[in-house]
């Protein structure tokens, strides 16, 4: 791993993904495979392990998208075509546009104009108050980081987490992935700007952890 590559400060897995924004991971991998939604960091390789991480403004957009599917009920190939007729959605994605939905159909405002409602039915537009969905996702990402004291410095592994890999435990962090940045020159402090939600005592303990063939 070369220490100049763009260094990840806010990056989830898979199973962090699921927790956050309700879309199963099953969910998360078609979507991939379709080129619908892929993950902002993602190896070419998507059978390795670990092989799909996603940004805090993936996770944003995956909550404003879960919202738009299932409490708006906005079919998703109506979603496909939205995400094909706006470039842009390549990059700021979901979770930095206006949005409204009308009929079960999403509807973009050009900036400074009012709330749209249609003139037959009646019926209002309905904005998703986006700043809401940032805000509520920093929060939940927070709480998913809180750890209890007790786990501070262990490894452990249980079965269905990481594919029952050693882990910080208390997190989904792999011991060996800790590993091959000290491996490639990183500090104790290097690490930790990666992994922000680490202590010292953490990546001392998975860099110096012997176990089922990881190297120390």
């Amino acid at each position: 791993m070369d220490q100049t590559e763009t260094k990840i400060h806010a990056a989830f897995s898979e199973d962090q993904v699921e927790r956050l924004t309700g879309i199963s991971k099953r969910q998360l991998r078609y979507w991939d495979r379709t080129d619908f939604f892929k993950p902002q960091f993602a190896e070419e390789n998507r059978r390795v392990a670990f092989s799909r991480v996603y940004s805090f403004m993936d996770v944003v957009s995956l909550r404003v998208l879960n919202v738009l599917r299932n409490q708006y009920s906005v079919p998703l190939q109506h979603l496909r075509r939205v995400a094909e007729a706006l470039p842009q959605m390549s990059e700021a994605k979901w979770g930095s546009t206006q949005l409204f939905v009308f009929d079960r159909r999403v509807v973009f405002a050009e900036p400074g104009t009012a709330v749209y409602w249609e003139i037959v039915s009646k019926q209002y537009v309905i904005p998703i108050a986006l700043q809401n969905v940032v805000t509520d996702t920093q929060r939940d990402i927070e709480a998913l980081k809180e750890r209890n004291e007790n786990t501070v410095g262990r490894i452990t592994r249980a079965r269905n987490v990481c594919h029952n890999a050693w882990v910080i435990a208390g997190t989904r962090i792999p011991v060996a992935a800790i590993q091959r940045f000290s491996s490639a020159g990183y500090s104790v402090q290097e690490i930790k700007e990666e992994y922000p939600s680490l202590t010292d005592a953490d990546i001392e303990s998975a860099i110096q952890h012997k176990g089922d063939g990881i190297a120390a």
